[in-house]
């Protein structure tokens, strides 16, 4: 399976239709801490707005909902991994990203036989605490050569000045929040990004 290099996360429909239109062809739906009718209600927006773009749309953690609004691709915390009932998904033909941050839960991950594998943080990162230490971009070629042909997806801190060496060290794809969300022009940010991404040489 291949990716577009381009991964962007965020929080609302109101987001996607923001950006989608601009080129994005990867886009994530990550929501917490919503009542689940309005998350549905979300993951329907979202849905017809990538339709329309021809943008793929991954559905963080809801792999129920996702389910029964005939989505395509979910994406999963190590929290999430271990409740989450993988004969289900694999039955609705649903594709399965997996966040990993160490060996461990790379094996975790690895035995759960995901479409593509997510690793971070790569640098230091404001969306969230983390309990893990930046993996940096040597970590990065450590993963892929253990994953094999499926997408490594770098994130964590990631900017348009740091793609070069992202993808220099073996990674996919480039996954971003806030760099795009918490600046003060995200569609000139979401162009740049676009951008440096197309250039990129084959893989």
């Amino acid at each position: 399976m291949k990716l577009d290099p381009f991964y962007l996360i965020v929080d609302s429909a109101a987001w996607i239709q923001r950006l989608v239109p601009l080129g994005i062809r990867l886009v994530q739906l990550r929501i917490k801490d919503r009542p689940t009718s309005d998350v549905r209600a979300e993951i329907r927006q979202s849905k017809a707005i990538c339709a329309a773009h021809g943008c793929q749309l991954i559905i963080n953690d809801y792999w129920q909902l996702a389910t029964e609004e005939r989505c395509d691709f979910i994406h999963l915390g190590q929290e999430d991994l271990a409740y989450a009932d993988l004969s289900a998904i694999r039955n609705a033909g649903l594709k399965l990203g997996l966040s990993t941050h160490d060996e461990a839960e790379l094996e975790t991950a690895l035995a759960a036989e995901p479409d593509y594998i997510a690793l971070g943080p790569i640098y230091p990162t404001v969306l969230k605490a983390m309990p893990w230490a930046p993996q940096g971009l040597e970590r990065i070629g450590e993963w892929k050569a253990r994953i094999g042909d499926r997408p490594l997806v770098a994130i964590g801190g990631l900017t348009v000045e740091r793609l070069a060496g992202v993808f220099k060290h073996g990674a996919d794809v480039a996954a971003v929040v806030t760099d795009i969300t918490r600046n003060p022009d995200p569609e000139s940010r979401t162009l740049e990004w676009l951008n440096a991404t197309r250039r990129l040489p084959p893989n």
